[in-house]
């Protein structure tokens, strides 16, 4: 069956097509595409995985056409930063200046 490999870093993304058996993990996916080779920051142990922007664990079994996704660790915590834009967008709208 043929399915992706995901990862991308800020400047570059990569997405390797690959064939693979019927009961092949996306652990065993990620490791056949040679991912880890390309990129040796990626730590399985803490990095979280996917597929189609669903987490998933690596003993999960894939699907024909299913894409293998490997996320980076987050820099800032998104609820932090609309926080911050949204009380930005208040000061802008009293007239406020900062």
């Amino acid at each position: 069956m043929y399915i992706e490999v995901a990862y991308a870093l800020e400047d570059k993304q990569t997405l390797l097509n690959l064939e693979v058996g019927t009961d092949t993990t996306l652990k065993q996916a990620i490791e056949l595409s040679g991912m880890l080779e390309l990129y040796p920051q990626i730590n399985l142990l803490q990095d979280k995985t996917g597929i189609f922007g669903k987490i998933a664990k690596l003993d999960t079994i894939l699907r024909e056409k299913d894409r293998v996704e490997i996320y980076r660790p987050l820099i800032a915590d998104p609820k932090e930063v609309r926080k911050e834009r949204a009380a930005q967008g208040k000061k802008m709208r009293s007239g406020k200046k900062s």
